[in-house]
């Protein structure tokens, strides 16, 4: 999905000051999403829980949306057309419904509940997602991978797997990225990094061994659980700092069903902006400049806002992105939104324990 937000907010995020120090077992924060329409009165809308002001990457997992369960009827769903992304992965996955998704690179694939769709997108990419099928609900999660410095532009690929269903007393859970549960995701990606549909019966406790040195995220999509004690409803995302090697969960009177996901800090900064992740201001003007060239909206060139100083940063040796369409979509490309007045500040997440 896209961030198709008309007027996408500049998220400036400050220092981790909650983590927890090297004597200390990590401490857990909740947070809480905000509803982001994504449209005319019709459109969906999403509960976004990242990136926000008091948290900005998780590993490096810089985005997510939930969504869901909606009533197509009533909001006509997912209907997405061509749009860009660069310097990121998207990830998809659905509780109910069905996607069909089309991209630049030639992948069209159909996506299902319980089936990973993972999108890189290198250098640059373009597609569309839309509602499809006969379910008349559609539910589910997005979410983003900020590629690393090494890996931002390479390839583009498109991955579509169905994980098995590992059960055991209590619980069943599908690893869709990395490894838990004693399965592996043969998904390769270009950092480590987990990801998993977890879902568990009333009055149930489980320890899931993860890696210490990742910093782990728990979305709540239905019920309330307990993580490492700390309690987190519904629609509600838990994060907890790198340091500890297992991760406890315990349900109440109701079943739950949840996302786990983590990574080790990325250790980077990133300008993430509408559906670009770059490093630096001027390199978020060049995408969407080089986006709205493709789709005949060129503008003139704009000045870059200044630094206090008077200063500019550097202009970025990087080629502009050609991102190309979907054959064949019957959807006018999305344009983008107008950029800022301000300089687009980098975001940074600091691991910690």
């Amino acid at each position: 999905m896209s961030n198709v937000e008309t007027r996408p907010a500049e998220v400036v995020c400050a220092a981790d000051d909650g983590a927890a120090s090297s004597d200390a077992a990590p401490t857990i924060r909740v947070l809480t999403p905000r509803e982001v329409p994504l449209g005319g009165p019709r459109a969906m809308s999403v509960r976004r829980t990242l990136p926000q002001r008091a948290l900005s990457l998780i590993g490096a997992w810089c985005f997510l949306d939930h969504y869901g369960p909606d009533e197509i009827a009533s909001t006509g769903g997912m209907d997405v057309p061509p749009h860009p992304h660069t310097g990121l992965a998207t990830v998809s996955w659905l509780f109910s419904g069905e996607i069909t998704h089309a991209d630049s690179a030639g992948h069209r694939a159909v996506v299902r509940p319980g089936q990973l769709s993972l999108m890189t997108a290198g250098s640059g990419i373009s597609h569309s997602e839309r509602s499809s099928g006969p379910s008349p609900e559609l539910h589910g999660v997005q979410m983003w991978v900020a590629l690393p410095e090494q890996h931002r532009f390479g390839p583009r690929r498109f991955d579509h797997y169905t994980p098995p269903v590992r059960t055991g007393p209590g619980w069943s859970a599908q690893v869709f990225l990395g490894t838990a549960f004693g399965d592996t995701a043969p998904v390769p990606t270009v950092s480590p990094m987990l990801a998993a549909e977890v879902r568990l019966e009333p009055g149930r406790a489980l320890t899931v061994d993860v890696p210490a040195d990742f910093e782990h995220g728990v979305l709540v999509d239905s019920g309330e659980v307990a993580v490492d004690g700390q309690p987190v409803p519904a629609d509600h995302l838990a994060y907890r700092p790198a340091g500890e090697d297992r991760l406890q969960l315990v349900t109440g009177d109701r079943p739950v069903r949840l996302v786990l996901f983590g990574g080790p800090p990325l250790g980077e900064q990133i300008v993430m902006w509408w559906n670009f992740v770059g490093r630096s201001h001027e390199e978020i003007v060049a995408f969407r400049a080089a986006w709205q060239e493709q789709i005949g909206r060129a503008e003139p060139a704009a000045g870059s806002p200044e630094h206090p100083d008077g200063t500019h940063d550097r202009a970025d040796t990087v080629a502009p992105p050609s991102f190309g369409l979907p054959e064949d979509d019957p959807g006018a490309p999305l344009p983008a939104p107008v950029l800022p007045n301000v300089r687009i500040r980098p975001r940074e997440q600091r691991g910690g324990r």
